[in-house]
């Protein structure tokens, strides 16, 4: 299913039912999507605990924020995918809509996370010289995420780029 609104040449809205992990990576049907959900809340409740205490223990403003964003872009991916499934449809053709409570496509801790924001940067053929890829179609920024993946990526990159400043090497 796939409805597209293009905003500018290299942005546009692409709505996306991701079934499984990043990049729709799916392992184990319905029984791998339960362990997956159950990994993903007990990771919250870690990420939860090391928010807790970073701010607890008043730690560099950068870890409490990083954390922080890990933890909401955690939180909303698995709100999308314990509930999503229990409150819209499935359609064919379209954008899924509402229904009672419970009705939807599937049942708790199997639905789908929404993705979205697609950033085509750059689309088309390689040129030929390109070893192995010459002449095949490219698309450059080919994710399509959400805000929930856009928060994690950025809590972890400021955890990276910020390490050294975040976690100083005592003395």
């Amino acid at each position: 299913m796939n409805e597209v609104y293009q905003i500018t040449n290299w942005f546009q809205l692409h709505f996306v039912e991701n079934p499984g992990m990043a990049w729709g990576f799916e392992f184990g049907g319905k029984t791998g999507k339960l362990i997956l959900s159950v990994f993903r809340i007990a990771a919250l409740f870690f990420i939860g605990n090391w928010l807790r205490t970073a701010v607890k223990n008043n730690s560099h403003f950068l870890l409490q924020t990083a954390v922080a964003l890990i933890f909401a872009g955690a939180l909303g991916n698995i709100l999308d995918s314990v509930f999503y499934g229990l409150i819209f449809n499935a359609p064919i053709h379209g954008l899924a809509h509402f229904v009672p409570f419970g009705t939807g496509y599937e049942t708790v801790l199997h639905g789908r996370v929404v993705d979205m924001l697609d950033f085509p940067i750059w689309s088309g053929n390689l040129p030929n010289w390109i070893p192995f890829y010459g002449g095949k179609y490219f698309k450059f920024f080919n994710a399509i995420f959400n805000v929930a993946d856009f928060a994690i990526s950025v809590g972890v990159g400021i955890l990276i780029v910020f390490s050294k400043r975040i976690f100083p090497k005592e003395v």
